[in-house]
């Protein structure tokens, strides 16, 4: 048996060659095809009745990944879009071995047929402005703690950053004396720009004062660097305690990147340009910032109180089906 039949070579070149020396994906993605790989070993030698280390390429066949499939989605628990998730780095492992190895199209080929499966989009939550600004009310403003929570919630509606994103902002990224802007790094190590409110920027600039360039911006209390987790029990906290003051608040799953989506929604509302939009939250492409032209449900109603073109009185005087088409064919 020849090194270039055995899976554990291909995986570990995959990983560390690919993924990382080639396409410098972001930790995330890395960690994703990682998890895939894990899943599917494990999957894969239970199948086989062999130990991982002596599995070969062609133990892995489109049969095998379609069982695979089924078991993530049935035993598993996993929902159709992780279940594609998953397919989209078995994928990308199966061209980069059919790109370096000739002998092994043919299962390449086989491998990449295997299709996604349709699934239905969800609805993107957003909040309204009123819960918006009950959970920026929610900390106390009395203590200083309460001030850094605030400033965290304010930056991340201002920015629309996204939680790891907020958590690896340093002093040396913000700028307040000159153009009141944040340099922020996301998905791939992209770098934007993105504005600050005023409020944003007074808010901000005790918080930072006197600190070193190269130390995060926001801290927990005990002085450490926020983590995206750190971020997302924050925003739970705030939610439970705004509660109160909007209702609505506690029917909804609020998480850090729902306030993303609120940005995006709020910004649109505001009459600010989808590309701009596009740039401000860093997405790659104008489809992904589309879809919240598709969920505003105010957008929608102003939209459909200019389409009305018929009145009651109109609707009630056409006797038939010939008037109707006689009246749009006037339009």
């Amino acid at each position: 048996m020849t090194d270039n039949r055995l899976l554990g070579p291909w995986i570990r070149r995959f990983l560390l060659e690919y993924l990382v020396g080639e396409r410098n994906l972001a930790r995330n993605t890395q960690a994703s095809y990682r998890d895939t790989v894990i899943l599917l070993l494990q999957f894969v030698a239970a199948e086989a009745k062999q130990s991982i280390d002596r599995l070969t390429v062609d133990r892995l066949s489109a049969s095998v990944v379609r069982l695979f499939l089924a078991h993530l989605e049935r035993e598993r628990s996993c929902s159709v879009a992780t279940r594609n998730q998953r397919l989209a780095a078995l994928h990308a492992f199966a061209r980069f071995v059919g790109e370096r190895s000739p002998e092994h199209i043919a299962w390449c080929g086989e491998i990449r047929a295997i299709p996604f499966k349709k699934t239905s989009k969800p609805v993107i939550p957003y909040l309204d402005k009123q819960e918006i600004d009950a959970l920026l009310d929610a900390p106390d403003a009395s203590t200083f703690q309460g001030v850094k929570d605030y400033a965290l919630l304010l930056f991340l509606y201002n920015t629309g950053a996204r939680a790891h994103e907020a958590a690896r902002v340093t002093i040396a990224d913000i700028d307040l004396d000159h153009s009141l802007s944040v340099r922020i790094t996301g998905k791939g190590k992209k770098v934007r720009l993105s504005p600050l409110w005023p409020l944003t920027a007074t808010t901000l600039r005790p918080l930072i004062s006197g600190r070193m360039d190269t130390e995060r911006v926001f801290l927990n209390c005990r002085g450490q660097a926020m983590t995206r987790f750190g971020i997302h029990a924050l925003v739970k906290r705030s939610v439970l305690k705004a509660g109160g003051k909007a209702p609505s608040l506690c029917k909804k799953r609020v998480s850090a990147h729902v306030i993303r989506h609120t940005t995006a929604v709020h910004l649109l509302r505001a009459g600010v340009d989808i590309n701009t939009i596009r740039a401000w939250l860093g997405h790659v492409s104008l489809d992904t910032t589309n879809v919240y032209a598709e969920v505003d449900l105010e957008m929608k109603a102003k939209a459909l109180a200019h389409c009305e073109i018929f009145t009651s009185a109109q609707i009630t005087s056409w006797k038939d089906r010939s008037e109707l088409m006689a009246f749009l064919k006037g339009l």
